[in-house]
């Protein structure tokens, strides 16, 4: 995971700030309101009576941090220690995660890490604009939820040496940053990345057909184009499977994400297996849409978990699972670390607000 570059605001920095606005008052009367405010509000937060974001009107505490690419560590490698049972304790930030202060107002929770935010904060930072605000509102305490800025993007998980092979990719196919890209703009990129590969050569008539059904999952409003931060996404995550083993990319889940998977596993095993079929649908769980809940939002949102029985959704796999070939109804059974092994992708897949499916799973 990234590092923003910011310092939490202790208490005793707070008195020390709050002193310090107090000698300085002897300047403009301007300067002497402004400092008024602030002290104010900084003798509300010792107190613990809060701070409305309102108070913060200064520009510069409400420029966007650096954002420091992560490092892979020596053993990432390693299988990480995700067992099925304990289950782990999900516990949200008590600040926000802009302003770094406590509120006694709502605070907008993401759905797969523990930070919060102000929805005052999120507009000026400059992440909640036109009807994206409303789409907040509505779903950050929902089940569906809502992804903050920083796992809405799924490029903020490749390290400066993977992002770098990226550009080199995008430059060497001629692919141009922030434009939508058609079907046409689509499989020729795929054509041109293949043959820039290990095979080089062209795609396969089969491969082909398979880009455009990404293509397609991709575009679900069906518009002829797919928006560059969806096509951003989709080749972090073809990136990131193709250079990092399993365990690394299980060392990017979050507990959120890491407490979904458990109840999915629970919810459509036995026991400590799964049929290799329920492991197939999983896949394709995380990124069913929540129908009631999308038709009240601009933006469709996708549902990262096990979807309810009385869902409209539940009942199309149902009618769809009874359609499945004996065969694969007899199918292997799946242990809990192999389930997160295959799954992990299509996990930090469905991280993005987009309606889009990132990685389409097989079948």
């Amino acid at each position: 995971m990234g590092v923003l570059m910011s310092k939490r605001q202790t208490v005793e920095q707070v008195q020390k700030e709050v002193q310090e606005e107090k000698e300085a008052e002897s300047g403009t009367p301007v300067v002497q309101e402004d400092s008024s405010v602030h002290r104010a509000a900084w003798e509300r937060l010792r107190d613990g009576r809060g701070v409305e974001p309102e108070e913060f009107d200064r520009t510069s505490r409400f420029t966007p941090p650096a954002f420091i690419r992560p490092t892979r560590k020596l053993d990432d490698d390693k299988p990480p220690d995700i067992c099925l049972d304990p289950r782990e304790t999900v516990v949200n930030d008590e600040m926000c995660d802009i302003c770094e202060v406590w509120t006694a107002e709502s605070l907008f929770p993401c759905r797969v890490c523990t930070r919060v935010f102000h929805d005052g904060c999120l507009r000026r930072m400059g992440y909640l604009q036109g009807d994206s605000a409303a789409e907040v509102t509505e779903t950050a305490h929902t089940e569906t939820g809502w992804s903050c800025h920083y796992c809405d993007n799924l490029n903020l998980l490749l390290t400066e040496e993977e992002m770098y092979s990226l550009t080199e990719n995008f430059q060497q196919c001629k692919v141009i940053p922030d434009c939508s890209l058609t079907l046409e703009d689509f499989l020729r990129y795929r054509h041109q990345a293949a043959k820039r590969g290990d095979s080089n050569r062209a795609l396969s008539d089969e491969q082909e057909e398979r880009a455009a059904r990404q293509f397609a999952a991709l575009d679900p409003e069906h518009r002829g184009h797919i928006e560059w931060p969806d096509f951003l996404s989709h080749e972090s995550l073809l990136l990131l499977q193709q250079l990092r083993p399993q365990n690394s990319l299980l060392r990017l889940l979050t507990v959120k994400e890491r407490e979904r998977a458990r109840a999915t596993f629970l919810a459509r095993g036995s026991g400590s297996t799964i049929s290799e079929a329920e492991c197939h649908r999983a896949q394709h769980s995380w990124f069913c849409k929540q129908l009631a809940e999308a038709s009240s939002c601009s933006v469709s949102i996708s549902h990262v978990g096990p979807i309810a029985d009385s869902s409209p959704d539940s009942s199309r796999s149902k009618s769809q699972d009874k359609a499945l070939p004996p065969a694969e109804q007899e199918s292997r059974s799946v242990d809990w670390p192999t389930f997160l092994r295959e799954n992990v992708i299509y996990i930090l897949a469905a991280r993005p607000n987009s309606a889009a499916i990132h990685l389409k799973p097989p079948g």
